[in-house]
């Protein structure tokens, strides 16, 4: 609870440091760091400075949203609270997956580690998890149930559960954006049309969300207004800023999202404007039994093209004995 009304810099002075977080963002850093001074280490043309960048703006935006203003805010202002989802859910996944840490240890770790995140990302376990009609329906559920239900006056009160939440956020939203809006290491490579509508199917979700919080006409968690007595807005008020907050920012940050995947639909291949590769990538993980890691390429490997016509004339003998062996 904050009794006063704080200045502008007495707001932007309050920080809450959360040591278990700040260490293995810590340490995420360096390890990142490290991989990437390694793979300039060689005769390749180095990691992108551009996917440094995104990796370590995502760890900054971190450190805001849970341990600078934005998070001492969060428990006190629903309006907050929603900047805080909105990083959490949105900027930072997506500037996790422009970041590629799964490619990076591919690219700079050794053999075992190349090893494992190849079983890690073909594994069945991480199909499911990462397929984008899966994404969107937990990014909807989490979105819409921890906001327009009793959930969001649970959380202002209970820390645990808060915690929890901001978990849900960040899980919910790199599921969703994983598939979607970069070229990851992942086990699905969808093409730029689904991608396309799966982003807007979000932004509708997100719309959605923030037209009712703003059309409610009580207060869905008076517990926020319950912790600035006497100095912020009211509870009513403060939910149809979260509301506005929600539809605007997230449509807005959704938009850029969609502009920057049209960008590359436009400069995409003749082969990749459709669903052809797509389809093309899910015959060959059905005919091998293998969930490749870059679809878009993997008939540009000698290796590949051999194991997949041994698959078809395995497949093709194995037919042929069935009609020999009828009567």
């Amino acid at each position: 609870m904050i009794d006063d009304a704080p200045s502008w810099g007495a707001a932007l002075a309050l920080w809450r440091f959360s040591p278990v977080v700040d260490l293995l963002l810590a340490l995420a850093t360096v390890g990142y760091l490290l991989l990437v001074r390694r793979c300039g280490a060689g005769d390749g043309p180095g990691w992108p400075w551009s996917r440094t960048a995104a990796f370590l703006v995502a760890v900054a935006a971190l450190v805001v949203a849970l341990d600078g203003p934005v998070a001492a805010f969060s428990d006190v202002l629903f309006w907050v609270h929603m900047v805080q989802h909105l990083m959490l859910i949105m900027i930072v996944p997506v500037l996790l997956v422009w970041a590629q840490p799964w490619r990076l240890v591919h690219t700079a770790g050794g053999p075992r580690a190349r090893a494992t995140v190849d079983r890690v990302v073909g594994s069945r376990v991480a199909r499911w998890l990462t397929a984008p009609l899966l994404g969107l329906g937990l990014y909807a559920a989490v979105v819409i149930l921890t906001h327009l239900t009793g959930f969001q006056q649970i959380s202002a009160t209970q820390p645990p559960i808060r915690a929890v939440e901001l978990v849900l956020y960040l899980v919910s939203g790199y599921l969703l954006f994983l598939p979607l809006a970069g070229s990851e290491m992942s086990p699905w490579s969808p093409p730029h049309l689904l991608r396309f509508v799966l982003l807007a199917l979000s932004m509708g979700v997100d719309t959605l969300t923030g037209v009712v919080l703003m059309l409610t006409p009580r207060p869905l968690a008076s517990a926020y207004a319950a912790a600035h007595p006497g100095w912020g807005p009211s509870a009513l008020a403060d939910q149809e800023a979260a509301g506005a907050i929600m539809w605007f920012g997230g449509d807005v940050l959704m938009l850029v999202l969609m502009i920057a995947i049209a960008v590359r639909w436009g400069r995409a291949r003749d082969q990749d404007q459709g669903f052809g590769t797509w389809i093309e990538g899910v015959r060959h993980r059905t005919l091998l039994g293998t969930a490749a890691t870059d679809v878009d390429h993997v008939d540009d490997d000698e290796s590949a093209l051999r194991a997949y016509n041994e698959a078809l004339a395995a497949l093709h003998a194995r037919t042929s004995g069935d009609k020999g062996d009828r009567p």
